[in-house]
């Protein structure tokens, strides 16, 4: 461990004061058929923001990741019933002995997916990142799941502002669908007003004829002044717009607790709307709250965030059409 922190602490004297950068990863996908209650998908949409919590940065070392494998069935059964379109996964984790959680998530209910490891970021240093991975046994970062093609998707570094060692990304995809192309966006921020700032801009630069999604855990609760902003300048914060007085709480839940513990809203579906359609939010409510059995009996819940789900419907503008590219008006560096 002395070793680790050491190299850790070497690649760090190595960064460039200015380090914020974006890499593109584009991926393709075989398409699958889109279908809920029996008939082609129609212009509504289901999304669905989800921390899954990786339990720890050394949960493969300690052998406790909070029982990952049984929340995550206890995840997949309550998310198959919910039958989204699109999942964000944060603390989306991955390693030798527990495999890649997003992966096998998207396995199990036949979904597209792209992942973006926030951990291995830490330093500038690739083989630096690479051998803390390797010997943690142990990287995560926020991931993107879809029923619908990714045709896609790019990673974006968050500036660092006072978490130097604490590296955040924004992920996108451009998934696929019967009705366009829409851009979604994963990410979990320190709470740091910097990264909510910059993701915000990430997405603005993808605005097109339809809408953009920006979902995650922003650690931030709603009157937090960078998250009221977002609300209060081009974005609609779909809970709250579904819900204009109701608390919605999505964290902190413990695993093994026998009633609900959560207090604080920090998860969050942001639309941001587009030029060419009209959108509306539907529906939005608390999700993934509700906990399972373990063989014992004892109650287990899916994570330590309950998720948030927000329907978001689609229609052609009314107005004239503003036939904006949806490709970025800038490029980020």
């Amino acid at each position: 461990m002395r070793l680790l922190v050491a190299l850790l602490l070497l690649g760090l004297a190595a960064a460039p004061a200015d380090a914020p950068t974006a890499t593109a990863d584009s991926q393709r996908r075989t398409p699958v058929a889109a279908m809920r209650g029996g008939s082609e998908v129609s212009t509504m949409f289901r999304f669905v923001t989800f921390n899954a919590y990786h339990g720890g940065f050394g949960s493969a070392w300690s052998g406790d990741a909070s029982y990952i494998e049984e929340r995550l069935a206890i995840a997949t059964e309550q998310l198959r019933a919910l039958a989204p379109d699109v999942i964000a996964l944060q603390e989306a984790s991955a390693g030798r002995r527990r495999g890649d959680v997003a992966a096998k998530l998207a396995e199990t209910l036949g979904f597209h997916h792209v992942r973006a490891s926030a951990s291995r970021r830490a330093v500038p240093l690739p083989l630096v990142n690479d051998l803390a991975a390797w010997i943690l046994d142990f990287d995560e970062g926020p991931a993107i799941l879809s029923r619908f093609p990714i045709v896609a998707s790019e990673t974006y570094e968050l500036p660092r502002c006072r978490a130097y060692l604490d590296p955040r990304v924004v992920l996108r995809a451009e998934v696929a669908t019967p009705h366009g192309h829409l851009h979604v966006f994963s990410t979990h921020t320190s709470g740091l007003d910097c990264q909510v700032e910059r993701a915000a801009d990430v997405v603005r630069t993808w605005r097109g004829a339809m809408p953009a999604v920006l979902m995650g855990d922003l650690n931030g609760e709603e009157t937090t002044p960078w998250i009221a902003a977002l609300s209060g300048a081009d974005f609609v914060d779909a809970f709250r717009a579904a819900n204009p007085t109701a608390p919605g709480p999505t964290t902190w839940q413990r695993l093994d607790g026998p009633v609900s513990t959560a207090r604080r809203r920090i998860d969050y579906i942001f639309m941001l709307p587009g030029t060419a359609t009209s959108s509306a939010v539907r529906e939005s409510r608390v999700v993934l709250d509700r906990p399972g059995r373990r063989a014992d009996g004892s109650p287990l819940w899916p994570s330590d965030h309950y998720g948030v789900l927000a329907d978001i419907a689609l229609a052609p503008a009314t107005g004239p059409e503003d036939r904006r590219s949806e490709v970025p008006v800038e490029h980020l560096q």
